[in-house]
């Protein structure tokens, strides 16, 4: 079932031949309902015009025969009777069943005023209750001959037609005299079309989803065709094009979209081109300013070793070069490292790594800047070891930019480093209790040169890189970086990877969300965002 429904949702062509011969279906039904109707209504009326003729006649020659009878006894008069139903039985061309000759309804029981009683008479399987007291109503009230269709089967189980009018019997009186016709050539003929419009109905619809398949997909193959080029596109290929056929809607359409396709490529060249530009521009301007930074530094190092001799502006100065060089370098250094994430260059190399060791190096790589700004961090870990196939180097990097921004933001408050492990990953959770951000700041956190605070003063001698490399480092290893974070309240980064290379990760063993709070929570891919639970 779910398979017929998804088939259903993503078949346009399918969709559009079933209703098509849905509603052919109905038309068919309705209009073949309609004509059979018609046809029988037809038929049953005609039949009713000659039942009523021929009755007619037959009655009218019953009368003549009672008329010119010279009969004195009762006996004679029933044996009249019985003679003249016999007579009429096979009277006429028109398939008369049978006759029947009643006494009037509310006629005496017995002879009065000198009349005779004469018996019931009916032909063969025909009797007197089989005619409707309705009828036998009408026919005695009225001078005129009375119809009605009596569901009265005969041997081939067809409805029968009644006529009924008063015929005088001599020394009898009034008496009722009734044509019984049957209805099975016209039940046969409305059979035989019903066959033939149900038969017929059925090709018809037939004919009428097979014509919309090839309507459908005569109108269905070109936007699946510009579905496909539209995938390949967007998967890079460029040079992707549809075809152009004829010069319809269709063709106008292929050809808008070719158009677009060109324009879009040769845009996206441009783009690509001044991107390439502006990568070996960056690239090429780091390496070349790496000599004469170079030399300014050990010129810088040299003034700083010296300062001691210099008077106080001087030494300050000197003091200041050394510390803005170093920044310089830094920044240097990152804008290299961006420049080869960002033309794909950049290498994972994994090897097996206790993540305990990693953090702790990190942290003792960060005890001066802790102790200068009197945040103590303190490490909560596992006593078993959370080993991880990941790159050592590019690990520490992030963690020292995670740890270098609680410090910076931490507000001098304490920093909790989280190590949580299991079986599919290690996730280290870095959180401090400072500043906090907006909730609107949370998805520009990893943007590169961004700030909080614009206003705020980098301590650190940060680059402003440092999440945006940390960011493309845990892309590489496959893993989640997620941040949360709250105004006053501080922030919590998650660092998570899988514990063996190339693996994808379903979840991570730390949760980003402190425990109490419910706030939303920025997690750039290759992670995805989560709302706390």
């Amino acid at each position: 079932m779910r398979r017929v429904l998804a088939r259903w949702r993503d078949s346009l062509q399918l969709r559009v031949v079933v209703l098509t011969t849905m509603l052919g279906l109905a038309v068919v039904v309705g209009v073949g309902s309609f004509l059979l109707d018609g046809i029988a209504d037809g038929l049953v009326a005609e039949r009713q015009e000659v039942a009523l003729a021929d009755a007619a006649r037959s009655a009218q020659t019953a009368q003549q025969q009672f008329d010119a009878a010279t009969t004195t006894s009762s006996a004679e008069v029933d044996q009249l009777a019985g003679d003249v139903v016999s007579s009429l039985e096979g009277a006429g061309p028109d398939r008369v069943r049978g006759v029947v000759l009643l006494r009037a309804a509310g006629a005496p029981d017995t002879a009065a005023s000198g009349q005779v009683v004469v018996r019931d008479v009916a032909s063969e399987g025909l009797q007197a209750a089989d005619i409707p007291m309705a009828l036998r109503r009408a026919v005695v009230s009225s001078d005129v001959q009375q119809l009605q269709i009596v569901d009265l089967p005969d041997a081939s189980g067809a409805p029968s037609l009644v006529v009924g009018s008063t015929v005088t019997l001599p020394r009898a009186g009034e008496y009722e005299l009734y044509f019984v016709y049957s209805l099975a050539s016209e039940e046969q003929t409305v059979s035989l079309v019903r066959t033939t419009f149900v038969g017929g109905g059925i090709a018809l619809v037939l004919l009428v989803g097979a014509v919309a398949w090839v309507v459908a997909r005569m109108v269905v193959e070109p936007v699946r065709e510009a579905a496909g080029t539209a995938e390949r596109l967007t998967g890079g290929h460029l040079d992707e094009r549809m075809r152009v056929r004829g010069s319809d809607d269709l063709a106008r359409l292929a050809r808008a979209f070719n158009e677009m396709a060109a324009g879009m490529q040769q845009h996206i060249e441009q783009l690509e081109e001044l991107s390439r530009v502006q990568r070996r521009f960056v690239s090429d301007v780091s390496h070349e300013l790496r000599t004469p930074l170079t030399t300014i530094r050990m010129a810088g190092e040299v003034l700083h070793d010296a300062r001691e001799g210099f008077d106080p502006a001087s030494a300050r100065s000197a003091e200041l070069l050394l510390t803005q060089l170093e920044r310089f370098d830094t920044l240097l250094s990152d804008l290299l490292e961006i420049s080869r994430f960002d033309a794909g260059a950049a290498a994972l190399e994994p090897d097996p790594q206790d993540v305990r060791a990693l953090v702790h190096r990190v942290v003792e790589f960060t005890s001066t800047l802790a102790d200068r700004r009197g945040s103590q961090v303190l490490v909560s870990e596992p006593s078993g070891p959370c080993t991880a196939e990941v790159d050592a180097r590019r690990i520490e990097r992030v963690l020292r930019n995670l740890v270098g921004n609680a410090i910076e933001h931490g507000e001098a408050r304490p920093i909790e480093i989280t190590v949580v492990c299991d079986e599919h990953a290690v996730a280290v959770g870095v959180r401090d209790h400072g500043v906090g951000l907006q909730a609107s700041q949370l998805p520009r956190v990893f943007d590169r040169f961004w700030r909080a605070d614009p206003a705020r003063a980098r301590t650190t001698g940060g680059s402003g890189l440092g999440l945006a490399i940390a960011l493309e480092d845990t892309r590489l290893h496959g893993g989640w970086l997620e941040v949360w974070g709250h105004p006053g309240q501080g922030c919590h980064f998650v660092l998570t990877v899988p514990r063996t290379a190339g693996r994808s990760l379903r979840s991570s063993p730390l949760p980003v969300v402190p425990v109490g709070w419910r706030e939303p929570v920025a997690a750039l891919p290759p992670g995805p965002r989560r709302d706390p639970a």
